[in-house]
């Protein structure tokens, strides 16, 4: 129960006051944009800079600790597109939206200051090195497998696929700031103090923004669409993903305490807006994503929770 309230609470707290805000036309559907523009286009990407350029190498991007978070990943992505596809009978553009749902979880808006408040800032290195990857990684397979449903029957130039994964990947301000933190720490470079000054200020107004934004951002999303197929999204972001790298990590890597608890509850996290952004980007399973979002960051206040007594 303390972690509830002392860790979860205090998080999902932020998330309501944003929903709170928008819901009772507190702030205009205006000013949640330009929250969640600022903070997902300037001060996260310079958080991420900042973790990504500062943390140990040799320590925290550690082939297990990836291996654990990345099976459960797409294995919950699996599980969805599997189920859409086979027992719910979706369009194949409709289940690569829905398999997006249980690959990509909200490591950055949920994952990091939960983490950060259970175990202390020190224990973010290991967030950081999966989040390095998470986007790149995640959206190049999400964007191949749509792209290639979409040409399906049509004949699929790979050259045309691998620009589309390109230029969609590459101007993600969040991969901006991926890679600049990677050439600061593996060209090692001194940046002056007053430049990390600066950079201090605005990721500290990073993760506040974020929630508060993502609150407003959620009041937009009506709870509709076929539930079956909604349960099943849920199920494979908030059960598969977290227990199949539960399971790599202490069984098949025997990670150590602190590599568990960041792989753990990061992939016990809800899917993020980015997963309804994938689905309305393509119009597939838009409400089915807009549902799944909303539902399932409502019900991470008790699953993360369990997570948190269940780890050591």
């Amino acid at each position: 129960m303390q972690a509830l309230l002392e860790v979860v609470f205090p998080v999902f707290i932020i998330v309501g006051y944003g929903y709170l805000a928008a819901w009772r036309k507190w702030v205009s559907e205006a000013t949640i944009d330009g929250v969640m523009s600022f903070a997902q286009n300037f001060a996260v990407p310079l958080l991420l800079f900042s973790g990504i350029s500062q943390i140990n190498l040799g320590q925290n991007f550690h082939a297990p600790l990836l291996l654990s978070f990345y099976a459960g990943a797409f294995a919950g992505g699996a599980f969805a597109f599997l189920g859409a596809r086979y027992i719910f009978k979706r369009s194949l553009t409709d289940c690569v939206a829905i398999g997006f749902i249980g690959l990509f979880s909200n490591s950055l808006l949920l994952g990091i200051p939960i983490t950060e408040r259970a175990y202390g800032t020190d224990a973010l290195g290991w967030n950081f090195a999966i989040v390095s990857i998470h986007a790149p990684i995640l959206y190049s397979v999400g964007i191949a497998f749509m792209e290639y449903a979409k040409a399906k029957g049509q004949g699929l130039s790979p050259a045309k696929l691998a620009r589309q994964i390109a230029r969609s990947v590459l101007r993600n301000p969040l991969v901006l700031g991926i890679a600049a933190g990677w050439i600061v720490n593996i060209g090692q470079i001194e940046l002056p103090k007053f430049a990390w000054d600066a950079v201090g200020m605005m990721k500290s107004a990073a993760i506040p923004a974020a929630l508060f934004g993502l609150g407003g951002v959620l009041v937009r999303y009506k709870p509709e669409g076929d539930m079956r197929v909604i349960l099943w999204a849920i199920t494979a972001s908030l059960l598969v993903h977290p227990l199949i790298t539960y399971g790599m990590g202490h069984f098949v890597f025997d990670l150590e305490t602190g590599a568990l608890r960041s792989a753990t509850i990061t992939a016990a996290m809800a899917p993020g807006v980015n997963a309804y952004l994938f689905a309305n980007m393509y119009g597939s399973a838009k409400r089915v994503a807009a549902t799944s979002v909303l539902l399932a960051t409502a019900l991470t206040v008790v699953t993360s929770w369990v997570w948190l007594a269940v780890l050591p």
